[in-house]
């Protein structure tokens, strides 16, 4: 038994170094930090790729899309883009007429990192949302030029 303690001793030595070692090779993290350039790159949609087909909802009043967009601007998926999207809905969607909620009806269905980085210049978006006032009144709201302090809106 005494002849086994200093070969254990050395295993567990051993073996917290290498867990503990800054140099030793680690395989690579599968959580980016977002606006890195290895998750712009990664998170990137095709620049063919077709538009999300949305959910059919005929019959839909206003009040009632406009309601379901707060909903979903709130709960995306992504604390990034929660937090982008519902601060904008809360400014922005009880001025906007049928033709505006319609597109951002549409907005709301491109996938999260591609719309938040769409609004925050990191990302070219593609051709449908080039020229969109939607858009760019985004990333107007994502500047935030007047330094305002935003939080989550209650639902």
């Amino acid at each position: 038994m005494a002849n086994l303690l200093p070969i254990l001793s050395h295993c567990r030595r051993t073996l917290f170094n290498r867990l503990i070692s800054t140099t030793a090779a680690r395989s690579a993290d599968p959580w980016l930090l977002p606006n890195t350039p290895e998750h712009v790159a990664q998170t990137t949609s095709p620049a063919n790729a077709p538009p999300p087909e949305p959910l059919p909802r005929q019959g839909e009043s206003v009040d009632t899309m406009r309601a379901r967009l707060v909903y979903q601007a709130r709960k995306r998926g992504t604390l990034e883009s929660d937090l982008v999207l519902s601060t904008f809905a809360k400014e922005q969607l009880g001025s906007m007429d049928e033709a505006e909620l319609r597109e951002f009806d549409k907005l709301m269905d491109e996938p999260d990192w591609d719309i938040y980085y769409w609004a925050a210049g990191k990302k070219t978006p593609p051709e449908r949302w080039a020229d969109s006032t939607l858009l760019e009144k985004l990333r107007i709201h994502v500047r935030n030029e007047g330094k305002v302090v935003r939080r989550m809106p209650n639902l």
